[in-house]
């Protein structure tokens, strides 16, 4: 896997924790979240290794008390804070059991996912390039002249991969992949664009739209 900046944007936080954005910054208010894994330098960021503990506190909010799964990120505080190096092989070989009392909970599936996510993330970034002399430095599916907001609006919106790809023949469903994941880490600034119309000569073979995914609260 490609190296990843140790420390996270709030939205790239909720991104590779599978939360929302307000779930990432409870988790920094409420001091859900070890302080130790947090900075406020030059805006919020949070330790990537962290995103785990924030995955498991959400996730298992249905089965554990709010008491039990702080007891279960400080115990595992240690543990991340060796983590920062983000070497994950030898992430992977910690003991991530933690027990407490009549507690045990093994927080390696939480670790393991926020790593697959990493490397999404990563490949989001690898995927998207901004120059001056392409569309004004409009962040741009690299190698094409595609606006990678405009993918992730067109995926918002509910029109399928095979829509999009018919629009733009120069992506692949992996792009259009990770366009939804750069837009979702890097929201763009300002007012919300409109939904963009796809390109001139493109057809709409069918116009079903498909509900967005709503995050357990």
């Amino acid at each position: 896997m490609a190296a990843v900046a140790e420390m996270l944007k709030p939205s790239e936080a909720a991104v590779v924790s599978r939360v929302t954005l307000r779930e990432v910054n409870r988790a920094i208010d409420e001091h859900i979240l070890p302080d130790a894994f947090v900075s406020a330098d030059n805006g919020r960021h949070v330790l990537a290794a962290a995103c785990s503990l924030i995955t498991f506190y959400f996730e298992s909010a249905k089965r554990l008390t709010a008491e039990e799964r702080v007891l279960a990120i400080r115990a595992a505080e240690p543990r991340i804070a060796k983590a920062r190096s983000l070497d994950w092989a030898k992430v992977m070989r910690e003991d991530w059991m933690v027990h407490h009392d009549f507690l045990t909970i093994d927080l390696k599936p939480f670790v393991q996912r926020v790593r697959d996510r990493l490397a999404d993330l990563e490949a989001a970034r690898e995927a998207v390039e901004s120059a001056p002399d392409i569309l004004s430095g409009t962040p741009v599916l690299r190698g094409t002249r595609v606006p990678v907001y405009d993918v992730a609006a067109s995926v918002a919106a509910g029109r399928t991969t095979e829509e999009i790809l018919t629009a733009w023949p120069g992506l692949d469903a992996n792009l259009v992949w990770l366009a939804t994941i750069y837009a979702e880490a890097n929201p763009p600034r300002g007012r919300p664009r409109g939904i963009p119309g796809l390109p001139k000569g493109a057809v709409i073979i069918t116009n079903k739209r498909v509900p967005r995914r709503r995050n357990a609260g």
